[in-house]
């Protein structure tokens, strides 16, 4: 998330960073949500899909790039490094609050009834829309657990932060066992804690349950998430020899991929309620993964594959919210085809892909297509050494 700027740069952070914004769009645009093919759909409750992966992997990115944009500064306190820490939190919560908004306001105008309404008052009362705005989401998930871990890495000393992500874990998990946490319904201590703060109308509803996936409560371990990656960026940079890089990761993640497995007869692996097994079965896993890249990549050389990626990597948040714009653009610029209003989404998908493809191809087409636009403007950028940074 924050670009590594030190001489001994590995080409593998970027590239599974790329990799994950990749698959977020990969996986939030298909071209109908009634054809998605498995692997692409996240678990319904309880388990894991690779699509489940795909956030908290970037997370983990995000703890190990905060460690190397603040040893910059060698975590010491300052007025200016905290201004900008807050600042920077506050940037992206309002950038993500900005989608939502963006996306609620066409939603409002295209529901609105045309009769007795012009267009000017249509407008308005989309754009004002507030009372059923969103509050929280990915992007807004991403900066409070990006705030908190750079606070706790200026102000805490690094021996105590494993403490801290232990016990952390363990009362939510007391808090889960004890709160009806586990139980996919609105007494559901998640729940309750969102509805009672935020309010039913701010919140997302999975099939008419209001558990938000990137809700309050649920944040609290996926900071230790981001706390975790910014350990394995202290283990990444204390030593340049890849080989012994690869080593440490690959054990990191042999342990707790192997914790969050066993103890998931427990506690189980949910990414909706962001679960404690949840935490440590998707970091040991980007931990084991990134030490595989490292050996491709950085070690074997293996680089030409990997140049795709390398463009959503260097530009990850900008390309990411191109393609939240790019989706509600798609879904709701509307015109008149063969005597019917449709959307330019429908249009693709309904009118050219599907009557070739069928729904389940075509859909994953879509989404293939959508990847490669955005791709393509990501890849100027990189070409361009065009670094947005957010």
């Amino acid at each position: 998330m924050i670009q590594q700027t030190t001489s001994n740069r590995l080409l593998s952070l970027d590239i599974l960073r790329g990799i994950t914004i990749a698959g977020m769009i990969l996986v939030n645009n298909p071209g109908s949500w009634g054809s998605v093919y498995a692997p692409l759909q996240h678990a319904e409750w309880n388990g894991l899909t690779p699509t489940d992966l795909i956030f908290p992997f970037f997370m983990f990115i995000m703890g190990i790039s905060t460690y190397i944009s603040l040893r910059k500064f060698n975590f010491e306190y300052s007025k200016a490094t905290v201004q900008k820490i807050i600042k920077r939190t506050v940037v992206i919560f309002l950038i993500g609050l900005g989608l939502a908004w963006f996306g609620l306001s066409f939603s409002t105008f295209r529901d609105l009834p045309e009769d007795g309404l012009g267009f000017f008052e249509r407008l308005f009362q989309s754009i004002t829309n507030f009372e059923h705005i969103r509050i929280l989401g990915v992007m807004q998930r991403l900066a409070i657990t990006y705030g908190i871990t750079s606070l706790i890495a200026v102000f805490v000393k690094h021996k105590y932060i494993p403490y801290i992500i232990v016990v952390t874990l363990s009362a939510y998990f007391l808090l889960l066992l004890f709160g009806n946490g586990f139980k996919f319904s609105e007494n559901n201590i998640i729940s309750v804690v969102d509805r009672g703060i935020l309010g039913v109308n701010h919140l997302y509803k999975d099939a008419g349950v209001v558990i938000d996936p990137e809700g309050l409560l649920s944040t609290i371990p996926a900071t230790c998430h981001v706390l975790v990656g910014f350990l394995c960026g202290k283990i990444l940079m204390e030593v340049k020899d890849n080989q012994v890089r690869i080593t440490r990761l690959f054990i990191i993640g042999t342990i707790l991929t192997f914790m969050g497995f066993l103890l998931n007869y427990g506690c189980p692996i949910n990414k909706k309620i962001w679960s404690p097994t949840f935490v440590l079965a998707t970091c040991g896993l980007a931990s084991s993964f990134l030490a595989l890249l490292i050996w491709i990549i950085d070690i074997k050389g293996y680089k030409k594959w990997s140049v795709f990626f390398e463009s959503f990597g260097v530009n990850p948040l900008f390309i990411y919210v191109l393609a939240g714009v790019l989706s509600i653009l798609t879904g709701n610029i509307t015109f008149t085809y063969h005597g019917e209003n449709i959307s330019l989404h429908g249009f693709i998908y309904d009118q050219i892909l599907q009557p070739y493809l069928g729904d389940y191809l075509s859909s994953l087409v879509f989404a293939m297509l959508f990847v490669t636009v955005t791709w393509f403007v990501g890849n100027i950028l990189y070409k361009r050494k065009i670094y947005i940074k957010i």
